[in-house]
């Protein structure tokens, strides 16, 4: 119990800055530490002494399948944790806690789901993602391991998001943790010593995520969290479940969709570019992966603020607590454009010692990121969407980017440009900037007026 009013306490009337940057903090630490997981294998793989350059090829066309896993995570935890912390800004723990334990029975559900497809169809499944002959053997031995994993993928990120949802960001970040430092012990001694390669990897990874599944069901089945996992809520009602989905879906798109561009982006470069422009594209993505994680980081530790006291009714905490993300990730994203554009082949040598592969990736860098300047703003609006469960608009905007505008670039460009490389890279930058731009001002004129009540009335 004083564990509880503490949480609630601190999320409802502590000072929003010192709150939020409290909470986003370890939540950055945590995803910069959860990158890891998603490059750690990739930077291994490429320096495999003869064969680096063609297998990390290969774990690149696995990357479709590793984002679906993750997104159908981000479907139950993304959607449940939001509306968990809403229930508990409004003082209803025992509905929060019902929305807990569905979302755990879900979880397992798919996760049985996910593995069988995954394993069974997994050649035709890489085929269609891009996979060449030279490298479909690779992605084989990758795929058929990583996915016997799934429940630990799911387990760890769908629950570690109620942890978040609580305010327990240090707890949170060590679940990650956990799994990070364990999977960069383990990857040189199954890939290297152990002369197993990518399969190395792929069993180094899934152990580590073994691990922190184990530590985020002991935490939300022990004493110190306010929100527990009990029996007699795993019976999935649709009352229940059925909210979560709705609002889980927006994450899961942005997730899911990463997956289909993976997809559209090798299959045309594969075309027009061969393997090596496939694997400049890996070393682009993963670039990209890593370096947005700061911002979800912050946009994590704002999730719970937001969520807390919209249910509580604190609209001035919240305008405040979404200012301060918004002027941090827009800081953070000018940044990380600023050495995207002078120093691109510094990062590609982070994942490959092949010159050639590296002066490929230094000019598509430059085209490739040249919106990425403005998208914290997208980052910080689409967040808040979520955290204030505004279902409706975070998956209109989750769909736009993607779905209505990238991949339709993505065809659409070459047969414009004459050069057919340049346009596919030339498609994500085109369609951030009409991201942004239609986020902002959808957001001006919804949820920016909640906030400002005073104005919404003149």
């Amino acid at each position: 119990m004083e564990t509880e009013q503490n949480q609630n306490n601190r999320l409802g009337t502590e000072p929003v800055a010192k709150l939020l940057f409290s909470l986003a903090l370890p939540a950055i630490a945590a995803q910069i530490i959860n990158l890891l997981y998603n490059v750690i294998d990739r930077i291994y793989i490429g320096h495999i002494p003869g064969e680096g350059s063609l297998a990390l090829t290969g774990v690149g066309v696995t990357f479709p399948v590793l984002m679906l896993v993750s997104a159908f995570a981000a479907l139950i935890g993304f959607g449940g944790a939001p509306r968990a912390a809403i229930a508990m800004g409004k003082q209803d723990k025992e509905a929060a806690e019902e929305i807990l334990g569905n979302c755990v029975a879900a979880l397992f559900v798919l996760s049985a789901l996910l593995t069988v497809i995954f394993f069974v169809f997994a050649e035709p499944i890489l085929t269609a993602f891009g996979a060449s002959e030279e490298t479909i053997g690779y992605a084989l031995d990758y795929i058929r391991i990583y996915v016997l994993g799934t429940v630990f993928v799911q387990v760890t990120t769908g629950l570690n998001a109620f942890i978040t949802s609580q305010g327990f960001a240090t707890t949170a970040m060590k679940t990650v943790m956990i799994g990070a430092g364990l999977n960069l012990v383990l990857d040189p001694v199954f890939i290297f010593a152990f002369s197993m390669g990518v399969k190395g990897a792929a069993i180094a990874t899934i152990l580590s995520q073994a691990v922190s599944a184990v530590w985020v069901l002991a935490f939300l089945s022990g004493k110190k969290t306010v929100l527990k996992i009990s029996r007699k809520n795993f019976k999935i009602k649709f009352g229940v479940i059925g909210p979560v989905l709705a609002l889980g879906v927006s994450p899961f798109i942005m997730q899911a969709t990463e997956s289909v561009l993976s997809v559209c982006f090798n299959t045309s470069l594969l075309e027009y570019g061969g393997n090596l422009a496939v694997g400049a594209m890996t070393i682009l993505s993963s670039v990209m992966q890593a370096a947005m994680m700061p911002i979800q980081g912050m946009s994590q530790g704002m999730t719970p603020i937001v969520s807390y006291n919209y249910g509580a009714e604190k609209m001035d905490r919240v305008r405040q607590a979404f200012l301060i993300t918004l002027a941090t990730c827009l800081g953070y994203t000018f940044l990380l454009w600023l050495i995207a554009m002078l120093a691109p082949q510094v990062l590609a040598r982070i994942f490959t010692p092949d010159e050639t592969l590296v002066e490929y990736c230094s000019w598509a860098m430059r085209i490739y990121m040249a919106g990425s300047c403005i998208f914290g703003a997208q980052i910080a609006c689409q967040q808040t969407f979520v955290a204030m469960g505004k279902a409706v608009h975070s998956l209109f905007l989750a769909v736009l980017r993607k779905l209505f505008l990238l991949i339709p670039f993505i065809y659409l460009l070459p047969n414009i440009l004459e050069d057919k490389v340049f346009a596919v890279f030339l498609a994500e930058p085109v369609s951030d900037v009409l991201a942004v731009m239609t986020t902002v001002t959808l957001f001006g004129f919804t949820v920016w007026k909640m906030m400002n009540p005073k104005k919404q009335q003149e």
